[in-house]
C-alpha cells in the first residue's frame, strides 16, 4: 500500500471551466483599497461573451449572483449552500449514453447556462482538489487562488503582490515587537 500522499492536481491539471470560475472569483478585485466589479457595464458582456454566453444583461445578473455565492461558499460563509442550492434550482444535467460512457448534458435557461457551468466548475475543483480552492490569506485582497503546491499550503493569490506584502507586514511587526532578530533574539 503507498502511503505517500499525491497533489491530486499533478494528475488532473485543469478541470473543464476551471479558468471561467477563476476569472469569475476573482472579478471582484480591491482596486485602491475598495472592491471593484469587472462585471459592470459593459465589461460584463464582453466577460460573458469570452466564455461563450450571449452577453446580455440577464445572463451578467445571473453570472453576478452566481460569484456571490461561490465566493460566500469558498469563504465558508453561513447559509452559502442553501443560496448556491437556490440559484442551481433552474438547471438539470441529464445523461447521455455513448459507446465511450455516460455524457452529461446541461438544460438551463439560456441566460443562467455560463453560471451554471463556473458551479460545475467549482464542483469539478472541490471533488479533485479538496481544500486546494481558497480566499487569499490577505485580508485586504478579494481574490481566489486553487493551490497547485505539492504541499497544499500556498496562501496567497499571488507572491509577488499579496506574499511579499504581508511578510514585509510580519517582519515589521516583528521588528516592533521585538520578537525578530538573529535566531529569535530581539
Amino acid at each position: 500500500m503507498d502511503d505517500v500522499q499525491h497533489n491530486p492536481l499533478e494528475r488532473n491539471p485543469m478541470v473543464e471551466d476551471e479558468e471561467l470560475l477563476l476569472v469569475l472569483l476573482n472579478s471582484t478585485p480591491v482596486v485602491s483599497g475598495r472592491p471593484a466589479d469587472e462585471l459592470a457595464g459593459a465589461a460584463g458582456g464582453e466577460f460573458s461573451v469570452r466564455f461563450g454566453g450571449n452577453g446580455s444583461a440577464a445572463e451578467v445578473e445571473h453570472l453576478r449572483q452566481m460569484r456571490e455565492c461561490l465566493q460566500d461558499i469558498v469563504r465558508g460563509t453561513d447559509g452559502a449552500v442553501e443560496r448556491l442550492s437556490a440559484a442551481l434550482e433552474g438547471g438539470v444535467l441529464v445523461p447521455r449514453a455513448t459507446a465511450q460512457g455516460l455524457d452529461w448534458e446541461m438544460r438551463s435557461p439560456e441566460d443562467e447556462r455560463l453560471a451554471f457551468r463556473a458551479a460545475l466548475a467549482w464542483s469539478r475543483v472541490q471533488e479533485t482538489a479538496p481544500g486546494r480552492l481558497r480566499h487569499c490569506a490577505n485580508e485586504e485582497c478579494n481574490l481566489y487562488l486553487i493551490d497547485r503546491s505539492r504541499p497544499g499550503t500556498a496562501k496567497w493569490c499571488s507572491m509577488a503582490v499579496c506574499g511579499n506584502r504581508m511578510k514585509a507586514r510580519a517582519h515589521a511587526d516583528r521588528q516592533r515587537t521585538g520578537t525578530g532578530g538573529v535566531l529569535g533574539r530581539a
